[in-house]
């Protein structure tokens, strides 16, 4: 059992503090350099863990509890486009609801892949992505993020053009400036500079048939299944893994690591330290490491994180 466990007293109020409700999600508008460019302008950004990569540092951090790993998330309504990026972790989506179409390359046309609910992709360091919601309503996804510190975001060139006359700036620190909204760029610190040729030209690229390989497409399989980790579909190194539990009995064990689950489908009873809640769709939990838990909550469906 860990000091942190044996110190403190796993009252139900002290587990709901370690678990975010889908409904109370505090949404940031302009989290990123593209946030105001015509077709991105409406998409929320979410920190539920750790600090994310968020550029924005008025960016709401719902659990600010080092894991090894940040979750995060993402909302958008038809047709909202998350414009192409990289990154120097692992990133990996979880679809909560919503149809979603991933466009990798600098300029989305390398490939494409279109999942639904309870699909998974992990996507490799160093490769554009963007993501699209093309279903008919607002999707959600669920974002891991390897480490910590996730570092930041590598834009495509043409996201610093589209945002241009917009009133917002990247610093070379990371941090949007508002113009808009009276803020200055500060003298001591300089606009991060376009996204030039040989940076793009370092980066990954994929094919159709490389792209798919990076998907984990949902199914009807039952007991805990694998998706990122050793033996796992998706099992190159990541700094974390991810199983899918379809409950068709109750699960128990001791988390050695930090564990987060968010539930997928159905609803799910977390019994602790004989205090108990229940969790529904969307919703996110940490769980206290060196504690037996126990989920139950038959024909649900729940993700599982662990560090």
């Amino acid at each position: 059992m860990t000091e942190s466990a044996l110190q403190t007293t796993w009252t139900e109020a002290a587990l709901e503090a370690r678990v975010v409700r889908y409904s109370e999600l505090r949404p940031c508008y302009n989290a990123f350099i593209d946030t105001r460019t015509p077709g991105s302008e409406a998409k929320e950004n979410f920190t539920i863990i750790g600090p994310g990569v968020s550029e924005n540092p008025d960016q709401y951090v719902h659990i600010t509890e080092p894991h090894g790993f940040n979750i995060g998330g993402a909302r958008q309504p038809p047709g909202c486009v998350n414009s192409q990026h990289s990154h120097d972790t692992a990133e990996v989506f979880v679809v909560h609801t919503g149809t979603w179409r991933f466009d990798l390359g600098e300029t989305g046309e390398d490939a494409q892949v279109v999942l639904h609910p309870g699909d998974v992709i992990s996507l490799p360091t160093g490769m554009f992505r963007g993501f699209t919601n093309i279903g008919d309503d607002a999707g959600f996804l669920f974002a891991v993020l390897g480490g910590d510190d996730p570092g930041r975001v590598l834009w495509a060139p043409q996201v610093f053009d589209m945002a241009s006359g917009f009133g917002l700036v990247l610093l070379e620190n990371g941090r949007l400036i508002d113009t808009l909204a009276g803020e200055e760029v500060p003298a001591d610190v300089r606009p991060m500079l376009r996204t030039t040729e040989a940076q793009v030209a370092a980066l990954k690229r994929a094919t159709a048939a490389e792209a798919e390989l990076l998907v984990w497409r949902a199914n009807a399989a039952e007991g805990t299944m694998p998706i990122i980790g050793e033996n796992a579909p998706l099992r190159w190194p990541h700094p974390f893994s991810l199983d899918r539990l379809d409950m068709m009995a109750d699960d128990i064990c001791t988390p050695g690591t930090p564990e987060v689950l968010f539930v997928q489908s159905g609803s799910i009873t977390v019994e602790l330290a004989a205090s108990t809640l229940t969790l529904g769709p969307g919703d996110a939990m940490t769980v206290p490491v060196g504690i037996e838990r126990r989920l139950s909550g038959p024909g649900s469906v729940v993700y599982r994180v662990s560090g």
